[in-house]
């Protein structure tokens, strides 16, 4: 089909042509006395995106799913008690993740599309006396659900119950394209990976780690190879990596930060919150449900559509690929064939939502949703020129 195929999923998101061409070159070796000046920058330079200037992060040839074994297998040992909530796909695989590894997890369910009170994790942990809980397992933006967590409030109340678990967050749609203040809010172990706001292919996995988080290493009972931080910490140090790393990815990932750095972090949260409130208003003109119920909690990097009863939202995604050449995301989990996901995060302007927003409507027809055609379009448009 001619033109530009439309990639409206949470991810992988769209892959600017500067990082491609940054991507698009000769390899090198990584152990020449030059390799230094780009490991140092990257690690320096990523720090602001994590919200840090204490945390230490590492980069790895892996995905977000790799970080997770990463944090866990790098602080905590086997048999430990931990707390996790659970309220979309990925912090359901998340647990399971944890307990594949042999942790003890106690989790806390609630509805997907629902988002959690910090509070009632801060009772839990408050009648933990014995500190048995060692970590408490969250998903900052539950990317199946359209749910941002406060994660600001969850430290709070972990602060007021006086408990010294380790705080997980799980940011892989998050981290380059929402707020995060891995110092400020207490994040012990941040997790993310290259494929989101970091407007790259997958396959770099990336994590920091608090000065608490990295005394866990040495302690930490878990066996470990690739993923054991030890050997990265002292190759990084003199800036190099343990393993061959993936030299593609990090000359893409210099790019990317420097895109970053000239739009600058503010307005990257900004330019964010402004493109997900254009569709979240495209989605009450065509009078359809957002999953996430609580608007105070809403992403502004993925929004999850409810089709009506009797409807199957496969058909508005399979009508929207082969028809329109658009790919929207698909319903996860529990969540299959009830809603479909317009993902719009990374790299994106006005223009190329507004035209995710017109096929959407489209392909909503093709499935037998007669939204009004135009009205969700109309909607994004009266906002984006209200709030420019």
């Amino acid at each position: 089909m001619p033109g530009r195929h439309h990639l409206f999923v949470p991810g992988p998101s769209n892959v600017p042509d500067r990082v491609l061409r940054a991507m698009h070159r000769a390899q090198e070796d990584h152990r020449s006395s030059a390799f230094p000046a780009l490991t140092e920058g990257l690690l320096r330079d990523i720090r602001p995106v994590f919200g840090s200037t204490v945390a230490r992060p590492f980069l790895f040839s892996a995905t977000g799913t790799g970080m997770w074994e990463v944090a866990i297998t790098n602080t905590l040992s086997p048999g430990d008690h931990v707390l996790a909530v659970r309220l979309g796909q990925f912090s359901h695989l998340f647990i399971d993740t944890a307990e594949k590894l042999g942790l003890k997890v106690e989790v806390m369910d609630l509805e997907w599309g629902e988002s959690f009170d910090p509070q009632a994790i801060g009772d839990r942990l408050a009648e933990d006396r014995a500190h048995a809980i060692k970590a408490l397992l969250v998903v900052h933006n539950e990317t199946a659900t359209g749910v941002t967590t406060d994660i600001a409030g969850l430290r709070e109340a972990m602060d007021a119950a006086k408990h010294p678990a380790l705080l997980f967050v799980d940011g892989v749609s998050s981290i380059g394209s929402l707020e995060f203040r891995q110092d400020a809010w207490g994040v012990d172990v941040a997790i993310t990976g290259s494929q989101k706001g970091f407007m790259m292919p997958a396959g770099l996995g990336m994590v920091s780690l608090s000065p608490t988080a990295m005394e866990r290493i040495e302690t930490a009972g878990f066996k470990r190879h690739y993923f054991d931080l030890r050997p990265q910490v002292l190759h990084n140090d003199q800036g190099y990596f343990p393993y061959t790393p993936p030299l593609a990815h990090l000359f893409g990932l210099r790019e990317a930060l420097d895109m970053m750095q000239e739009e600058g972090l503010a307005n990257i949260h900004a330019r964010h919150a402004r493109l997900g409130e254009g569709v979240r208003r495209a989605v009450a003109a065509w009078e359809l449900r957002i999953c996430a119920r609580d608007p105070e909690r809403r992403s502004n990097t993925v929004t999850a559509i409810v089709v009506p009863d009797g409807k199957d939202a496969r058909h508005v995604i399979d009508h929207a690929y082969r028809r329109w050449d658009m790919a929207l995301g698909s319903g996860l989990g529990r969540l299959n064939g009830k809603v479909f996901r317009i993902g719009h995060l990374g790299d994106l302007n006005e223009g190329m939502l507004l035209g995710a927003l017109g096929l959407t409507e489209l392909a909503l027809h093709d499935a037998g949703i007669a939204v009004p055609l135009g009205a969700g379009v109309a909607a994004a448009q009266r906002w984006y020129r209200e709030s420019e």
